[in-house]
């Protein structure tokens, strides 16, 4: 057994204890009281006002933050959920591979970008991260073991994982397929001043697959930036964007630009379009310090008595590539807050989370997610429910992690509650953590 072979069966060993010590805690529970994950990072749920006080005992998983294994031959990765993102690409780049879809700030973690649902520029080809993932070990309310993939016993359980928000299980570990990855990246900025043309060369590379990465900034009606990115092995120079340039702003400059690997994947790390500190001598100052962790801590922290209309709108929507136009017309019209992120993401199968009703609603395999970040309002209320009407009337969705004012009749009619009453019942059927519709809309 070599040296490697040795640290890797250490770590699993070490796993292994760590999941008994969770099981036999959930087997010797007697109380049904609610429970909540301490976890070892901040969540990268949009800070809001929070919903009435419940009594919640506490169950300690902040120490599942190993990478158990990088198999370099197969291209794979076992890991448990508390990885970070910056962890994990910083060990997998010493072996020329990357995950497949990497989002955008370095504290994510791969559990909660299960959990919580997690894209980026690769995703026009990949879909989301949980879509490059083969297996999660997941430990039920009642301290059971299950091994779920998309092709054992547990395939419904592995696939209502994705946006269960942690309402389902504890995903104690994961194995997923990484890709070959060089040491730079080339972007190349593509500006069109018509959503027509934007369009029509976002369809141009998602059917021919021709580059690694794809994304863009819509800077404004008549401003749109496609960033079409390619590994690269040597690069003439390169910028990065953890200090005093922003990387969305150098979109709309540029004509092409180059980055290391790593800089790349977390060029938004300071924030997207939303990023702080915003001015020059600010971020002189402070900017090698503030980024999208410490504003999330300082949100929460002070949550409790930062002002409904002082904490920016923040959603990310996903548009089928057909309606498009129609939301755009709208959007112009009752919202009219730009720039905006545009990340062209595949559905790469019929998701089991979503009902049956809503999927009929479109049948499009490429979505366009649209993130309104930094928007400001007096009356904040107001545009996330008129936006969520909108996307219900164009078979569109959204993300939970911001403010939702779903109904449980619009909520149902969206997820697929036949699916995740069935999985719930199994794997939690006291509810100890939690009803996705309470968790993410605040209602019961």
């Amino acid at each position: 057994m070599n040296d490697m072979q040795a640290t890797d069966d250490r770590r699993m060993k070490a796993h292994d204890e760590k999941v008994n010590r969770i099981a036999k805690q959930l087997k010797e529970r007697k109380s049904t009281a609610p429970i909540k994950l301490k976890k070892k990072d901040i969540s990268h749920k949009v800070p809001k006002r929070e919903g009435p006080k419940i009594s919640v005992e506490t169950l300690d998983v902040s120490d599942f933050d190993e990478i158990i294994h990088i198999d370099a031959e197969r291209r794979i990765c076992i890991a448990e959920p508390g990885v970070t993102f910056t962890k994990l690409v910083d060990a997998a780049i010493k072996y020329g591979l990357a995950p497949v879809v990497v989002p955008e700030l370095k504290t994510i973690t791969i559990g909660g970008a299960v959990s919580g649902g997690s894209i980026e520029s690769m995703s026009y080809r990949f879909g989301g991260f949980h879509d490059s993932c083969l297996e999660y070990e997941v430990i039920t309310a009642k301290g059971d073991k299950l091994i779920c993939s998309p092709d054992n016993g547990n395939n419904l359980f592995f696939q209502m994982m994705h946006w269960s928000f942690g309402t389902l299980g504890i995903i104690t570990l994961l194995k997923f397929r990484l890709i070959p990855a060089k040491p730079f990246v080339k972007v190349s900025y593509e500006k069109y001043r018509s959503l027509e043309e934007y369009k029509d060369a976002i369809w141009s590379h998602y059917t021919k697959e021709d580059i690694d990465f794809m994304d863009g900034i819509i800077h404004s009606p008549e401003e749109y930036v496609l960033s079409a990115g390619d590994f690269a092995g040597k690069a003439p120079y390169t910028h990065s964007y953890d200090w005093m340039r922003i990387y969305y702003l150098s979109t709309a400059k540029l004509k092409e630009d180059y980055l290391k690997t790593s800089d790349y994947f977390f060029r938004y790390n300071k924030g997207v379009t939303n990023v702080h500190p915003k001015g020059f001598f600010s971020r002189l100052l402070f900017g090698r310090f503030i980024n999208s962790n410490t504003t999330l801590k300082a949100a929460n922290v002070f949550r409790k008595v930062i002002p409904a209309n002082i904490i920016p709108i923040t959603v990310d929507i996903f548009i089928p590539f057909s309606k498009m136009e129609q939301f755009m017309e709208w959007y112009k019209k009752e919202v009219n807050h730009f720039p905006l992120w545009c990340v062209p993401y595949k559905i790469t199968h019929k998701y089991e989370w979503v009902s049956d009703e809503f999927a009929g609603k479109t049948d499009d395999e490429l979505f366009l997610d649209i993130a309104i970040y930094g928007m400001r309002r007096d009356n904040p209320e107001y545009y996330y429910e008129i936006i969520e009407k909108k996307l219900i009337e164009l078979g569109a969705i959204k993300t939970l992690i911001s403010t939702n004012f779903y109904s449980k009749e619009e909520f149902w009619g969206i997820w697929n509650k036949k699916n995740y009453d069935l999985v719930k019942r199994k794997t939690d059927p006291d509810n100890i953590f939690g009803c996705i519709y309470e968790k993410t809309c605040g209602r019961t």
